[in-house]
C-alpha cells in the first residue's frame, strides 16, 4: 500500500508564497516522476509541474517563473514553491508519483487525496 500525503495549503494574499510538501510512503522500490496537479472550481485537473528522479523538470506555462518544483529523493518527498500568486491559482492541489512497488514489478501512478489552496485578499 502507498500513500501519498499533501500538506501546506491554505489561504495566501495575492503576492503572496506558498509551499506544498507531499511525502510517499509504503513498500515503494523506486519512484520515477512525481508531480503536482491542480483542479481549479468548476474545471478539469491540470498539470502544474513534474519532475524527475535526476532533477528534470517541466512545468505548465501558467507555472513558469513563479512556482519552482523540487524532491528530496531520500525522503520520497515532493515540494512545490509557490510565488506570485494570483487568484485564479485557487483550486485543489494534488500530489502525484509514478513508482514501483517492492513486490509488484510493474509502474503505476498513485494520487494524493488534495490539498486546498485559495488566493484572496
Amino acid at each position: 500500500q502507498v500513500q501519498l500525503v499533501e500538506s501546506g495549503g491554505g489561504l495566501v494574499q495575492p503576492g503572496g508564497s506558498l509551499r506544498l510538501s507531499c511525502a510517499a510512503s509504503g513498500s515503494i522500490f523506486r519512484i520515477y516522476v512525481m508531480g503536482w496537479y491542480r483542479q481549479p472550481p468548476g474545471k478539469q485537473r491540470e498539470l502544474v509541474a513534474t519532475i524527475t528522479n535526476d532533477g528534470s523538470t517541466n512545468y505548465a506555462d501558467s507555472a513558469k517563473g513563479r512556482f519552482a518544483i523540487s524532491r528530496d529523493n531520500a525522503k520520497n518527498t515532493v515540494y512545490l514553491q509557490m510565488s506570485s500568486r494570483k487568484p485564479e491559482d485557487t483550486a485543489v492541489y494534488y500530489c502525484s508519483a509514478d513508482l514501483l512497488l517492492m513486490a509488484v514489478p510493474r509502474r503505476s501512478d498513485y494520487w494524493g487525496q488534495g490539498t486546498q489552496v485559495t488566493v484572496s485578499s
